[in-house]
């Protein structure tokens, strides 16, 4: 039986980007998506991308697209979902998800959030604590268990579209992160986050 699948979040509008698709923009030798499949693929059993419009244009990806089930762009629980049902049909038990423009976040994601999550409902987020010790949860990196999807589909057509309004009611547990120098979950939201980017990835080369 398959056991945790991953699931890339792609679905969002990427304004600040000036639309399209962010996750197709260039790091290094390659994309922002391609960098954060990289990372995922070896933590988890199968993976897939949420992305709404045309699948076709991710076709060279070879990975299965799942649109969102809830339409208007509610935002990555919707994503979440998304997963879910698809994990679902795998006989999954969980999903691993990961943003799009998030390309250097750790490597130990997988087994840091199963073991934060072993003792209660096995949700799980990314945490990271800054320098004055203050924790900030990174919402769309968790795990998630399937068995919920009906709860958060429920939620979702009542509106709900925080992410930790909804992880809270299931005392979501927390894995804290900590980087080298550089926030594990820094995210590409603007062409000058973009410029950062390259810079770290220069650095690391």
């Amino acid at each position: 039986m398959t056991n945790t699948l991953g699931v890339i979040l792609a679905g969002g509008l990427a304004t600040r980007m000036g639309g399209g698709d962010k996750g197709r923009l260039a790091l290094g030798d390659t994309t922002l998506l391609q960098h954060v499949v990289d990372r995922l693929v070896p933590q988890v059993d199968d993976l897939a991308l949420n992305a709404n419009g045309d699948a076709a244009r991710f076709a060279d990806l070879g990975l299965p697209v799942l649109p969102d089930s809830i339409e208007g762009f509610p935002g990555p629980l919707a994503g979440v979902l998304a997963g879910m049902d698809w994990a679902a049909s795998q006989g999954a038990e969980t999903i691993l998800t990961a943003a799009a423009d998030t390309p250097f976040f750790p490597i130990d994601l997988m087994s840091r959030l199963k073991e934060a999550g072993k003792d209660g409902s096995g949700l799980a987020l990314a945490a990271t604590k800054d320098a004055s010790g203050k924790i900030w949860r990174q919402p769309t990196f968790g795990l998630w268990p399937v068995e919920l999807r009906d709860d958060l589909r429920n939620a979702l057509n009542n509106g709900l579209r925080k992410v930790v309004l909804w992880t809270d009611q299931h005392q979501a547990a927390q894995a804290v992160f900590s980087g080298k120098g550089i926030d594990p979950f820094f995210n590409v939201n603007t062409p000058e986050d973009l410029k950062v980017a390259q810079l770290i990835n220069e650095s690391s080369v």
